[in-house]
Parts: C-alpha cells; structure tokens; sequence
C-alpha cells in the first residue's frame, strides 16, 4: 500500500484518489500497484457496483515518475505493476468512471481510455508524449486511437505528442462532459451514483457487450506496446530525453538514426 493512493468507499461506490500532489500525482510502481489492487478489489467486493478514478481540482497526473521508470520493472508487461493496472481495466466487468483535473499527461490520458465515462475539468490538458521522450504508445493507444479518431487523427496524436484540452478532448469523443474544475469530482460521481443504481448484471452485460471482439486485440496490442515501451526505455534517445528534461533544455535527437 501506499499513502499516494487514497481509496474510500462512498456507498455502491469505490472512490480511488491519486494523492501526490507535491510530484503533481506522478506515478510510481507503488501507486500503480495500489490502482490496480483497487481495480482487482471493486471486481470481488459485491459492495462496490462503480469504480471512480480522480486526483485533485489542480492535477490529475503528470504521468510516469521518471525516476522510478528509468530501469523499469522486470518480468513479462502484464504482470508488472502498470500491465496490472491496464489488463484490470480492460477486463473490468464493473463501470470506471474518471474524474480529471489539469495535467493528464502520457499514462494519465491513454488510461482514460479504458473508462466508461470521463467528466474533465475546463482546465484540463491532456498529452501524450511518448515519442517526444524516445518512447513509445502505451495503454493500447495504438489500437484504441486510431479506431476511435482515424489514423491520421491518432498519428498526430501519438507521433508529435502535442497538448490538447478539454474542449479538443470533446470534440475528439475523448470525455462525456466538460466541468468546472471545482465540481469535476461531483459530477463524475453523480454519473457514478445513476450507474450503481441500476441492474449491476444489466450494466456488467452492457459493458461486456460494448468491449465484445476487441479485448484480445486490445491485450494484444497492449503487450507489443509493453515490449517495445520496454526496449525504448533503454534506448540511448530515450536517455538524451531524460537528460534534457533533467537538464532544462531541449534534447537534440539528430545523431540518432
């Protein structure tokens, strides 16, 4: 367990808060054990009919803790902490909802991927820069994106890696409603509320019929993602971009080919 993940129950509701706000929630292997045990909890506990993932009006996340995903964790992706989190999510049978505020950057854009709703604060930028750090997609972005969007859409997304809000977010079918940063975290739970409220078995079926033909092509890409986000990790343009980000200054990718 970790004091960076908050988790309380709200009746039918499981309420999971990312709670690192000195970091802007940044996450580490630790926080992304506790989501996903949080995940793999609400799924046995009959208590729980709806998960809400927040973090505060200010910050969602910054994404990945850079120093505690430098070396990366060992073992095949989805037994590793993040593949915990994002096999549970794909494979919840019971609704995720996302309450986001302010920074939604790499993991913390593709994860709302896998959410049932998503209620965003006006203030609200989302990113995905991977291939701007030497990385690459993650979270079965490669997939999702391009069958959501378009793949052009999606290519401009994923490949020049640039911020985009909330309103941008809507257009694009990303979130369901744009809030007042204040009230982001009330409304998503709202939502939460009406889904425990009604038939689970219908809900659970709803969502299974929702998902049906895609969850093993979304496991799929989630492992190649897992692979070669793995290998990227190691990877001397990857390392430039560490340095960089370290360093304050733009890192120069032209001797690499």
């Amino acid at each position: 367990m970790t004091e960076h993940v908050v988790i309380q129950q709200t009746g039918a509701v499981q309420v999971v808060r990312l709670n690192r706000p000195e970091r802007k929630n940044a996450l580490t292997h630790a926080m992304y054990t506790a989501l996903a045990d949080a995940i793999s909890n609400a799924e046995q506990d009959s208590s729980i009919r709806c998960t809400l993932i927040t973090g505060t009006s200010e910050c969602f996340t910054a994404g990945n803790d850079l120093t505690d995903f430098m070396a990366g964790p060992s073992g095949q992706f989805e037994h590793t902490p993040v593949g915990r989190l994002l096999f549970g999510l794909a494979a919840a049978a019971k609704p995720v909802v996302a309450a986001v505020n302010g920074p939604a950057i790499g993991i913390g854009t593709t994860l709302l991927l896998h959410c049932d709703m998503v209620f965003a604060g006006d203030n609200t930028n989302f990113q995905m820069p991977f291939a701007n750090l030497g990385l690459c997609p993650e979270g079965g972005s490669s997939l999702l994106l391009p069958q959501w969007l378009g793949r052009v859409r999606a290519a401009e997304l994923l490949m020049l890696g640039g911020a985009f809000n909330a309103q941008q977010a809507q257009g694009l079918g990303l979130i369901n409603r744009i809030c007042d940063p204040a009230a982001t975290e009330s409304e998503a739970l709202e939502a939460c509320q009406k889904l425990s409220a009604q038939p689970a078995a219908a809900i659970r079926a709803t969502k299974a019929l929702l998902n049906r033909g895609n969850l093993e092509n979304l496991r799929d890409a989630m492992r190649a993602e897992g692979e070669s986000f793995g290998e990227r990790l190691q990877s001397p343009e990857a390392a430039e971009a560490f340095r960089a980000f370290a360093e304050k200054r733009k890192p120069d990718f032209s001797s690499f080919s």
